[in-house]
């Protein structure tokens, strides 16, 4: 190898071939652990958690020729190499790469390190791997291709509970597992554009956690109905039709999100008015003066009728002075919502019964009788209630895991596709209740037992605090550079190099990184059963549109549903 000079490369030439002579008399010629022995190349730099390495250009190549897949991709961009130091290895990931323009056969590489092991004496191998560097390489330390055989060891399970979800790229066998106490103990996001197999893959994670945890208590928050077809067979589907959801379990700020639509000085009078008229209606139950003491936001049944008997007796009272307005516009929106029918799954007379708990037990699956999960359905809830909707039902887990902290009530874990709705960015904020609640869970959550999974296909659009607070990142292929630039600023330092493949990534393969895997890792989801996958696959316009007849009937059959919305 030509060094032109170079200081630099006559160290890295000096190395190389010390190397080479003391590992080519222990590696059998021709044998599969040959490229494993000897070294790809030096380190030039070390500088914290990333590091400068030359790789010889002609050993890339002869692994390239390598059975092992691990080893023909060394030195590579994403691959893994290691680096002795002692008698220990260090493993890194290859951020990235340029030519040395002063060396024809030299290629210059950022690495960051991942984590050491012991080595195997007999084999070389790496053994007892832990993320995390004690001790660094010096300027001249000679780096391998890490194979198949290392690999094995670094993503072996250390005997936490796990769920397996796929294989490792680029190994054919390495399966990549979940540490479940490690993923939702500090919350979760999937990240992914739309058309990667966003939704499939959120199913598989779902029914890994399901069978390894039949007993859970998983409430997923569906705003397209995708997931139904998913866990027909495991979860409980609730929709407008089923849910029965008692309107006087909201709380205050809820109920002026869907009953006042004035703004400025005016919403004001008008949360003024509400405020004493809803304390006034919720005292004239029986259970609150058996409790003697209750606030506007107490969940004690009221009647709509109540509510609207006493809007008009404290509209009576009023002097000539005094505006009757604010009163006309919350009594005209109460009535609104008794008469219209897409609201009766929430504002039904028949809701009005003390069905607080069997609610809860209904939507947290306790019991949960073998089916751990509930989907719920939120595609026909009219688009002005949908997130006053999702608050409550945010809410009521986080007051179920305050109120119940005592008794050390289960974990719950709360699931939100499409989260960017809901926990909008700064500059997309509104105020809402959900976003509010959101919040509150991914930063509080987990000292009550609450776990955040969050996933969405525009993590730039999502509140960036509440990203942060996810300790594990599964992200998929995104297409967007804002979006890629987000990821890249939530994720932790060491998976950098992985995070540049990001807008290279097939259908159904992610980089997982944080606490619940034992490295950063590139993974190739597993095939998920028919039966098990959302509704979520595109149309196919080709063959939709290449057959005909039945077009009328189709017509009236849509508009007779249309018509008929409930």
């Amino acid at each position: 190898m030509a060094d032109h000079g170079n200081p630099d490369l006559q160290g890295f030439n000096g190395a190389m071939a010390a190397g080479f002579a003391a590992d080519e008399a222990s590696a059998p010629q021709g044998s599969a652990q040959e490229n494993t022995r000897v070294p790809i190349g030096v380190v030039l730099e070390i500088s914290g958690s990333s590091s400068q390495v030359a790789f010889d250009l002609q050993r890339i190549n002869e692994c390239m020729d390598d059975a092992d897949p691990s080893i023909a991709l060394a030195g590579q961009v994403g691959s893994q190499v290691k680096i002795r130091v002692g008698d220990s290895w260090l493993l890194a990931s290859v951020r990235d790469q340029r030519k040395d323009r002063r060396n024809e056969a030299g290629i210059i590489a950022h690495i960051d390190f991942l984590g050491e092991g012991s080595e195997e004496k007999l084999t070389g191998r790496i053994r007892g791997f832990r993320r995390g560097v004690t001790r660094y390489p010096i300027p001249g330390s000679l780096v391998y291709a890490a194979g198949t055989r290392d690999l094995e060891q670094v993503y072996s399970s250390d005997g936490r509970a796990s769920v397996t979800v796929g294989k490792v790229f680029p190994t054919k066998d390495i399966r990549a597992g979940l540490y479940i106490d490690a993923m939702l103990g500090k919350h979760f996001a999937l990240l992914g554009s739309t058309g990667t197999g966003k939704s499939t893959s959120a199913a598989l994670i779902l029914h890994r956690i399901c069978e390894a945890a039949p007993n859970g208590h998983i409430v997923m928050i569906d705003p397209h109905g995708e997931y139904s077809a998913a866990f027909r067979q495991t979860g409980q589907i609730l929709d407008v039709s089923n849910l029965q959801m008692p309107y006087w379990l909201m709380n205050f700020e809820e109920h002026c999100e869907v009953l006042l639509n004035s703004s400025g000085d005016e919403r004001q009078v008008d949360v003024d008015i509400l405020a004493k008229c809803l304390l006034a209606a919720r005292s004239r139950n029986r259970l609150a003066q058996s409790m003697g003491k209750i606030t506007v936001d107490s969940p004690i049944p009221y009647l709509l009728s109540d509510l609207g008997n006493i809007l008009q007796d404290e509209m009576g009272k009023l002097d000539k002075a005094t505006s009757s307005a604010p009163y006309m516009r919350i009594k005209g929106k109460l009535e609104e919502l008794k008469t219209d029918p897409r609201y009766q799954f929430m504002f039904s007379g028949m809701l009005v019964g003390d069905t607080m708990a069997s609610f809860i037990s209904k939507v947290f699956r306790m019991p949960g009788q073998g089916k751990p999960i509930s989907i719920i359905d939120v595609s026909g809830v009219p688009s002005d209630i949908t997130s006053t909707v999702v608050a409550v039902l945010s809410r009521l887990v986080f007051d179920f895991a305050i109120w119940g902290r005592d008794d050390k009530t289960r974990p719950v874990l709360l699931v939100c596709e499409e989260a960017h709705r809901y926990v909008p960015s700064e500059k997309n904020a509104d105020g809402s209740s959900v976003a509010k609640i959101l919040g509150r869970i991914a930063k509080e959550g987990r000292k009550y037992g609450i776990s955040l999974g969050l996933i969405t296909q525009r993590p730039s659009d999502l509140a960036e605090g509440v990203l942060s607070q996810c300790g594990t990142i599964i992200a998929m292929r995104l297409n967007n550079d804002r979006d890629q630039a987000f990821v890249k600023a939530a994720m932790p330092e060491g998976a950098r190099g992985f995070l540049d493949t990001i807008p290279a990534l097939r259908n159904r393969e992610c980089i997982i990184c944080g606490e619940g895997v034992s490295i950063p890792m590139r993974v190739t989801f597993d095939n998920l059963e028919e039966h098990k996958r959302p509704a979520s696959a595109d149309p196919s316009f080709v063959e939709l549109w290449s057959k005909g007849g039945g077009e009328e009937d189709l017509v009236d059959r849509v508009v007779m549903r249309w018509r008929s919305q409930g």
